[in-house]
């Protein structure tokens, strides 16, 4: 066990959409400088969790603290102040069509951060070679470029503000194997390179067991196992053995 306090920590987090309820006291936490990744099946609550740290659904109970801080209750000035330090990289890179890889890049510089538009430009460059895209992609659009190449920009767009904390929404989806294992170890590069702490949400178990130092389990809205990355495949706990083997019969499969 470690002392050290946790960068991002969900305190008996409850929610519920008018069903059964979604997340069900989850607690759960992150040290600074780690990178967790949940796994679970479908409909577990694993984007919910995701949400509530970003302030994008707001639990009905519990504490979603940063840094010791409670940012359930914020008023919108200090949401936006404390996710300043905060990048994403969203399921399927979610670029605007309508602007350029570079403003793409540039987006929260430019339009939160009041950057200069040439200066924000230069930021976005430099950004898109940390993620091996060269200077002649910036004035391109997102309909010019490959499925991978789109999330590369989606990750220069996460890390161009060096945020304290990256999170990562399914970051391998709809990718052949070859791609999401150049997207993975870009993660890696990045989350190393900027000493950030990372929170990912996946089905990719080899993006999963590469990305992350640790692995949380959701099932019912609750953490049923987290341990060290490595520890996963050799996980006596039913639901991870379930989940790992891919078999049919188990636990999960019981509760639909």
């Amino acid at each position: 066990m470690t002392d050290i306090a946790p960068k991002l920590h969900w305190k008996g987090v409850s929610k519920r959409f008018g069903g059964p309820a979604v997340l069900d006291g989850l607690d759960l936490s992150v040290a600074p400088g780690r990178s967790l990744v949940i796994i679970g099946g479908s409909g577990q609550g694993k984007s919910v969790t995701l949400k509530t740290a970003l302030g994008l659904v707001r639990p009905d109970a519990g504490e979603i603290l940063v840094d010791g801080f409670n940012t359930v209750n914020l008023n919108e000035g200090a949401r936006r102040e404390l996710f300043s330090s905060v990048g994403v990289l969203f399921q399927g890179a979610a670029l605007f069509d309508s602007l350029s890889v570079w403003e793409n890049v540039a987006f929260r510089l430019i339009n939160a951060d009041g950057v200069p538009r040439k200066q924000a430009k230069a930021m976005a460059i430099e950004a898109l070679s940390r993620v091996r895209l060269g200077a002649q992609v910036a004035d391109q659009y997102p309909s010019d470029l490959s499925g991978g190449m789109q999330k590369r920009v989606g990750l220069a767009r996460a890390v161009v503000a060096s945020p304290q904390i990256l999170f990562f929404d399914e970051p391998t989806t709809g990718l052949d194997p070859i791609t999401a294992a150049a997207i993975n170890e870009l993660i890696v590069d990045q989350v190393r390179d900027l000493g950030c702490t990372a929170i990912s949400i996946t089905h990719d178990l080899a993006s999963a067991q590469t990305i992350g130092d640790d692995i949380a389990m959701l099932h019912g809205g609750r953490i049923v196992w987290h341990g060290p990355a490595a520890d996963l495949k050799s996980a006596d706990n039913p639901y991870v053995r379930q989940f790992v083997d891919g078999r049919a019969e188990g636990p999960i499969a019981n509760v639909v």
